[in-house]
């Protein structure tokens, strides 16, 4: 019998019996920290973007400029929290990477948010832009996040001179997409999102 009968397990909110690096198509929901309304406002149904939910776009944008295996879906910024599809997929050789391997989280663990290791991913990102030659390698969808959230975090907070604070919640929330009805019925939730905020779960004032 384990000492504290699991009272200080963090319940996982993963599908343990999927590998998250397998290819597929992933619905993510990310909240900002306290789900403050950090990345701009609705006005007439739609999303009008502040500079820092400008921000979030272009760290979005550029995933696939680091990741070769990242396929980029719907992506809706909403007032505090962003809604995206993110496709993963298997069509290049994997390498492992050994230089993070202390920080490899699986769907056991909530997402790495230290500040360090933020930085970490951001000096990589910018490291990788400057380099003709980057290693190919295989990612998973949590990678992917963990990039987003790091890197657009750290933009996020030059804006606003407030170093090492944290932007977003530690966790967030996935579905694993099964099949096309499903695809689209989410796409479509996605790109509605903005004319629906008043009735969105995460609504706030």
């Amino acid at each position: 019998m384990s000492k504290f009968q699991g009272k200080y397990r963090i319940e996982s909110t993963r599908a343990n019996w999927w590998n998250y690096d397998n290819p597929g198509d992933y619905f993510i929901t990310i909240c900002t920290k306290n789900k403050d309304h950090l990345f701009g406002h609705i006005k007439d149904r739609e999303m009008i973007l502040n500079e820092y939910g400008k921000i979030v776009l272009d760290c979005w944008l550029d995933l696939p400029n680091h990741y070769e295996n990242i396929v980029l879906g719907e992506f809706q910024i909403m007032p505090n929290h962003i809604h995206c599809i993110v496709g993963v997929n298997d069509s290049k050789i994997m390498i492992p990477d050994s230089d993070h391997a202390d920080c490899v989280e699986t769907g056991l663990k909530p997402v790495c948010t230290t500040n360090d290791f933020h930085d970490d991913i951001a000096d990589n990102f910018a490291n990788n832009s400057m380099n003709e030659n980057p290693i190919k390698k295989n990612h998973g969808v949590f990678e992917f996040i963990r990039a987003l959230k790091s890197f657009s975090s750290r933009r996020i907070n030059e804006k606003r001179n407030s170093k090492g604070v944290s932007n977003w919640q530690e966790r967030f929330h996935d579905h694993i997409i099964r099949n096309e009805a499903e695809y689209d019925r989410i796409r479509n939730y996605i790109i509605n999102n903005p004319k629906k905020w008043d009735e969105d779960c995460f609504f706030n004032r």
